[in-house]
């Protein structure tokens, strides 16, 4: 019988080694599936804190229904009871301009009605079915330039610069467009404008009897579950609980005889497991130390990725202390307005069941690639600053009721400028080695969509491999 080491045990690793158990049996083959975990606990950065009834996710809030593959997910661990959709505020979403919170506009009638931008500004994004198209010599763009050639230079700094904020904790002047965003990469080359883009997908979506609005925005319902994110994790965990081992730390890998040697070490004991397939669900940066061993090249193209370290603050408050009704998602702060911290979420007015009757939950971003020494300060010290710039932002004076941070010192990956040639460095790296795959949020997609499609696919490709 074939054994599949899966290395690491994050949402990616554990949707990767659902999706090998369900493939295999679709096959009529067995294999042997191993998931070891470093920590003690699974779910990576996934995790759900709960204290004084208060349901605190440590880093992804839920994940949008504009793609099926999470919900078909959970359709498949028959969870779909455990759903819980945000209320109608998520679609209420600020940006911090000029000192205000500015309500960002869901229409073209609100956007002409907007004081987000200037007029000149708004005219600006409506030229932009005749904007330069990109350059020939120019395979992968910055954001930033892509939105000035696009949209403008006011777009990119109250639009493009918050959303890419809220998404990666990144810099537009070094994320790659094709890499961050292939689909609007696409449409660019393929309609020479987004607006013809979006037009013509709007009528192929009629042709075919579809009646999904189109959008600027991601579309879809943000959805998370009863008790928080965590759910999903303990339903997988459970799911694969005979092959999954916590505390066991993978130190490198190698191969040897035709199969791969993994050497670990367990509760202080070293050991050695042999395995026909190694799927690394690592961070890019410790599944470079793993791999070393077995290829230089490929170990740093992986310490190449780049990651921004964040704090995520919760803090909790009795509502009727509170001097703002919290009534919409949250808000995302331009880099121009130079605040200290990144922006909030409003989590128990976009989910309910994130405070107790009568209280309010928030949490604020600190740090990312825009001021990455904030988010390594005490908690004590991020908890003060969080709540100077909640009354600066929003007037609230009142004494929370807990706070809490969860720092991640690498946090998101970035997907820089030039991502892309890394992926392909890697590509040509991993054709010299059967049965080694590599799959996490390092490479092709940051949110929970993208990681289980990626697992899903991970898992499909080894599978084809052994069969």
């Amino acid at each position: 019988m074939p054994r599949i080491a899966v290395i690491g045990a994050g949402i990616s690793g554990l949707c990767t080694a659902h999706y090998l158990v369900r493939e295999l049996s679709a096959a009529q083959r067995d294999a042997e599936i191993l998931i070891l975990e470093s920590e003690e606990t699974p779910g990576g950065k996934m995790r759900t804190v709960r204290q004084d009834g208060f349901n605190m996710e440590w880093g992804p809030n839920g994940f949008l229904t504009n793609k099926p593959y999470s919900l078909d997910l959970v359709r498949e661990l028959g969870a779909e009871d455990r759903l819980s959709p945000s209320s109608d505020l998520a679609r209420k979403r600020f940006i911090y301009s000029g000192g205000a919170l500015q309500r960002l506009p869901e229409s073209p009638p609100a956007f002409l009605k907007s004081k987000l931008m200037t007029t000149s500004g708004k005219l600006r994004i409506f030229m932009e079915p005749f904007a330069k198209p990109p350059s020939r010599m120019v395979e992968d763009e910055s954001l930033g330039d892509f939105a000035r050639r696009r949209l403008g230079p006011e777009a990119l700094e109250k639009l493009i610069d918050p959303m890419v904020t809220g998404i990666f904790c990144g810099d537009p002047e070094r994320m790659s467009l094709k890499s961050c965003f292939p689909t609007i990469y696409d449409m660019e080359r393929k309609y020479g404008s987004l607006v013809k883009g979006m037009l013509a997908i709007r009528q192929e979506r009629r042709r075919k009897g579809l009646k999904q609005a189109m959008s600027a925005g991601p579309g879809g319902v943000l959805t998370s579950f009863d008790d928080g994110t965590q759910v999903l994790v303990d339903l997988l965990a459970g799911k694969l609980a005979d092959g999954l081992h916590t505390g066991v730390t993978v130190d490198r890998v190698e191969r040897r005889d035709g199969r791969y040697r993994l050497s670990v070490t367990e509760r202080g004991k070293q050991d050695e497991i042999l395995a026909d397939a190694v799927v690394v669900s690592t961070p890019a940066y410790a599944a470079s130390a793993l791999l070393s061993p077995l290829d230089a090249a490929l170990a740093d193209a992986l310490a190449a990725i780049p990651y921004a370290p964040v704090s995520v603050v919760a803090v909790g408050y009795d509502k009727a202390t509170l001097q703002n009704p919290l009534d919409g998602f949250g808000f995302l702060i331009p880099k121009k307005e130079q605040r200290k911290i990144l922006g909030a979420l409003w989590d128990s007015s976009v989910f309910p069941n994130r405070a107790p009757q009568g209280k309010a939950l928030i949490r604020a971003m600190v740090g990312g690639v825009r001021s990455p020494e904030l988010a390594s300060a005490p908690a004590a010290d991020l908890v003060r600053l969080v709540r100077q710039e909640l009354h600066d932002i929003m007037g609230i004076t009142a004494e929370p009721l807990l706070g809490r941070v969860f720092f991640h010192e690498k946090g998101i990956p970035q997907y820089f400028v030039g991502h892309g040639r890394l992926l392909d460095r890697m590509d040509t790296a991993l054709s010299a080695f059967p049965g080694l795959y590599l799959n996490s949020n390092a490479y092709r997609g940051v949110s929970l969509n993208d990681c289980v499609l990626q697992s899903r696919l991970t898992a499909q490709r080894l599978c084809k491999e052994l069969v």
